[in-house]
């Protein structure tokens, strides 16, 4: 009889991901990442895989032999395989390493003080663009010894990110590296940040996402530009191709080389991460828009997260004008052809694949012919099929066969509830063993975000609770992602209002069925999540036991204190026209009139006011390093909680971010699961 599936399931599971595939698209390399069982460290090296036309692919077998090696990718001449190696701590930098494609010995390309984030090959493989932190000047020259602790000047708000840590001044900037020599050439430079890049096919120029608006330290938007390499004044000046657009995340150029493929779009701040739309971007012209807000094209995180392949090729008519892409829609992700005409209509996007799954990782060979994908389901986590377009599809990776074959995952069924507004799409989480003639205690799942969203996906704190015997009701309310721009948008200046009423409606329905216990009702939420966990034991007595995980307590102290305040925070939560989504009175125009009315405003919104309304035991779990919702919004919490006498607890993380769930430590992450599963398991 299989075994459930319990918080120590990061230390048994492998994580696949980050394909590329050689230009004949004979075979593919890919990042397989794992938690080593003597030292608990986390673990990464290139993997390669022959892919055969019978389909009988060869076995994966390792192609490095480095501890923390990531990000391969294949030279367009299909010589080398070029990838990332981290240094040993605690330097830990990133370096561009070659190896022939064939096999043999890794040599190292580059020395950079940095290291190097992302990187591209040009068509000729004669070089690469790569994406390194910059340090000025000033932050360089010190005249205090080494092994002395040094003051830290800040002069932007954006000084800091939580996924990177400190910024500073740094900046992130373009160096071209002479692949034979190594020879390093810095061709950008300024008080900005330019990430992925992309090379024109003939060589000669670099499309790159870039944030050069006046307005950039507050909002955080990028622009999409273009330099000429055989320019030297335009290294200095590069073209801005994407006058028009408020954000733009991707880019990749037509096979003429005349037009750009972009992912972007024209909303307010941050929102354009979370409803992006395809455009064509064209020198001097207006960016023509490509496709509607039923899709949302998947764009990585620049800077962060390189952007995902964003193909751009021949049509069935050798035109030119067909795009393959992956795009999120209704909490599922699917690959898309797109062929582009000239008609004025919006092209229709033709599904390649049939959803049901998240896809997060994509590459192809140089027709596009042949796309392999990163995957994974419910009951299964990522791993690599190929797709040969116009064809059919195989797994070609299962490295988590062996410790499933052992371990149940959940099953699901999902289903929508109807309220005033919308239909909710809802994931209800079974025990591998369920019986619905037996009565089953419940936890509420509650997403980041507010705009992100629950996929078709495997989500190991949903498998944990299923398989200790509880149901998980998983719930995308209004702001969610992936169902169009006026139900992310629905959110905005409503935290805590028709969102929490989508989420009690979907509850209520669920509780109808006879197999749950409404005595033994449980929620949980992580970030926004767990804003709304604590906002909703703040409005209802319903849940016997509630676990927040790094919430915003305080919107008023979340504006001074987390990193993404202004960018983020100035977007969510200013007031909004009554019934419409347009925003009426920025944050800042408060804040330039008087703190009185925006700090009462937004206490409105935020669970700390209705500490006194609780009833239900809370656990606070918070990652100490934090700087997105800072471990200062829990010690709130706490305070206030345990003054009034209420049952409280908070554990903390020593050195986590924010999302430590994700890259955090393996131990910190187990405990993370232990502490949620308890705290249920006693009081529920």
């Amino acid at each position: 009889m299989p075994n459930p599936i319990g918080p120590d399931l990061f230390r048994h599971l492998t994580s696949v991901g980050d394909p590329t595939v050689s230009p004949d698209g004979s075979r593919c390399a890919y990042v397989l990442s794992w938690i080593d069982e003597t030292s608990s460290e986390s673990r990464s090296r290139i993997y390669q895989i022959g892919l055969a036309d019978d389909g009988d692919e060869s076995k994966p077998q390792p192609f490095t032999r480095g501890n923390a090696d990531t990000h391969p990718r294949y030279s367009p001449d299909g010589a080398y395989l070029a990838f990332l190696r981290a240094d040993d701590p605690p330097e830990a930098r990133r370096q561009v390493w070659l190896i022939p494609a064939d096999g043999g010995e890794a040599a190292r390309l580059t020395d950079l003080p940095s290291g190097a984030r992302e990187f591209a090959w040009s068509p000729d493989s004669s070089r690469l663009v790569l994406v390194t932190d910059v340090i000025p000047d000033h932050a360089r020259d010190t005249d205090s010894p080494d092994n002395q602790p040094q003051e830290r000047s800040v002069r932007r708000i954006r000084y800091r990110h939580d996924a990177i840590g400190w910024r500073g001044d740094n900046h992130f900037h373009l160096f071209l590296v002479n692949v034979r020599t190594g020879d390093t050439t810095q061709i950008t430079d300024g008080d900005w940040d330019d990430v992925a890049p992309a090379w024109s096919p003939d060589s000669t120029r670099i499309a790159f996402i870039s944030g050069r608006s006046g307005s950039r330290d507050v909002t955080a938007t990028s622009e999409v530009y273009v330099l000429d390499l055989d320019d030297a004044e335009e290294l200095d000046y590069p073209e801005l191709w994407s006058q028009g657009l408020t954000d733009s995340a991707a880019v990749s150029w037509s096979p003429d080389g005349k037009r750009l493929i972009a992912i972007g779009g024209e909303g307010e701040g941050l929102m354009v991460l979370w409803q992006a739309y395809l455009y064509i971007l064209e020198e001097s012209q207006p960016p023509r828009r490509l496709t509607d807000d039923g899709i949302r094209p998947c764009l990585g995180y620049p800077g962060i997260y390189p952007p995902l392949d964003l193909r751009w090729t021949e049509g069935k008519d050798g035109s030119g004008d067909r795009i393959i892409f992956l795009a999120d829609s209704s909490g599922e992700t699917r690959l898309y052809r797109l062929d582009v005409t000239d008609s004025d209509d919006l092209p229709q996007p033709v599904a390649l694949t049939s959803g049901g799954e998240l896809l997060s990782g994509i590459a192809m060979d140089s027709k596009a012919s042949r796309v392999v994908l990163s995957a994974s389901g419910s009951a299964y986590p990522s791993d690599l099929h190929l797709v040969k377009l116009g064809g059919h599809r195989r797994r070609i990776t299962n490295h988590n066969a062996p410790w499933l074959a052992d371990h149940q995952p959940a099953p699901f069924e999902k289903f929508n509830v109807e309220t005033d507004d919308y239909d909710i799409e809802c994931r209800l989480y079974h025990p591998p063993d369920f019986d619905p003639a037996v009565k089953y205690p419940l936890v509420l799942e509650i997403h980041g975000g507010p705009n992100g969203a629950f996929y078709d996906s495997f989500v190991p704190w949903h498998q944990v609770l299923a398989g200790a015997g509880f149901l998980t009701l998983a719930v995308n309310p209004r702001g969610s992602s992936t169902y169009g721009e006026e139900f992310v948008n629905a959110v905005l200046g409503d935290w805590g209002g028709e969102d929490y009423r989508d989420l009690m409606t979907a509850l209520d329905e669920v509780c109808q069925r006879d197999y749950v216990d409404t005595d033994r009702l449980g929620i949980h939420g992580y970030s926004y999540g767990g804003y709304m966990t604590t906002w909703a034991i703040g409005h209802t007595t319903r849940f016997r036991a509630a676990v927040a995980g790094a919430p915003c307590i305080d919107l008023w102290s979340m504006y001074g204190t987390s990193d993404i305040a202004t960018s983020f925070g100035e977007t969510q939560w200013a007031n909004r026209l009554a019934g419409g989504m347009s925003i009426s009175r920025p944050l800042v125009n408060e804040l330039a009139e008087g703190v009185d009315s925006m700090a009462y405003r937004l206490l409105q919104r935020s669970p700390i006011t209705f500490a006194p309304r609780v009833e239900t035991p809370v656990l606070l779990l918070h990652g100490e390093a934090d700087a997105r919702c800072p471990i200062g919004q829990s010690e709130q919490y706490f305070q206030v909680m345990k003054r009034l006498g209420k049952e409280v607890e908070m554990v903390r993380f020593p050195g986590c971010a924010h999302g430590f769930l994700r890259t955090g430590h393996v131990a910190l992450r187990q405990a993370y699961l232990e502490r949620m599963l308890g705290w249920f398991q006693h009081w529920l």
